[in-house]
């Protein structure tokens, strides 16, 4: 490699971490804007002070508000600065590696407190952002949705087993799994109610197991 070639590649790789690192600290002041004064009054331009960069980089870089905030939520629920479809998770493939039914459970609890320590206030801004902006009404529709379907595999997964209630059908136990593994569920419990998110994630593991399980 010649000498202008390696210094092209070099400033290439250094374009793109800056980018990256641009694009990290727009998503951080994002979200403790969002948190610390809610949707509606959480403005584009202190978005981009609180970043420190200017208010056009905020835009060619994450889009428009709406666009922003989907960014957050899908980060919350992925747990990484992208979003990664449920069965490249490294959960889903742990759930699915287990042979156990009640050790996928366990799984999915202890994933779940984790994702919903992340989306749990992100989702108490957009309940008081969805009358305001129908772009986040349909959002967290197309969310809900998506997690119903993802539920009736993760309970066809279970059933495989031959541990589930012959009286609950998949259906059914996708339905017990999917109402407990809303943010507004975890919110009741941890903030409303002063569980730690430990306690929440042993309820869910032991309820689920109780609920779906024979002995």
């Amino acid at each position: 490699m010649t000498k202008k070639a390696r210094k092209r590649a070099y400033d290439s790789s250094s374009r793109k971490e800056a980018a990256r690192g641009t694009h990290q600290s727009i998503l951080d002041a994002a979200r403790s804007v969002f948190l610390d004064k809610g949707y509606a009054a959480a403005t584009m331009p202190a978005i981009a002070q609180v970043a420190g960069v200017a208010l056009d980089t905020v835009y060619a870089t994450v889009g428009k508000k709406p666009a922003l905030f989907r960014q957050l939520i899908e980060m919350a629920i992925s747990g990484t600065d992208s979003v990664v479809p449920a069965e490249e998770r490294e959960y889903v493939q742990a759930i699915r590696a287990e042979t156990d039914a009640a050790g996928k459970l366990r799984i999915y609890a202890a994933a779940l407190r984790s994702i919903q320590q992340r989306l749990g206030p992100l989702f108490r801004v957009l309940q008081g952002a969805v009358p305001l902006d129908p772009e986040l009404a349909a959002l967290w529709k197309s969310i809900s949705e998506r997690r119903a379907k993802n539920m009736r595999l993760f309970a066809a997964d279970l059933a495989a087993t031959g541990r589930l209630w012959p009286y609950l059908s998949v259906t059914k136990v996708a339905d017990i799994i999917w109402s407990m593994n809303a943010p507004e569920f975890y919110l009741l419990l941890v903030e409303e109610r002063a569980w730690s998110p430990k306690e929440f994630e042993d309820f869910l593991a032991d309820a689920w197991i109780r609920l779906l399980l024979e002995p």
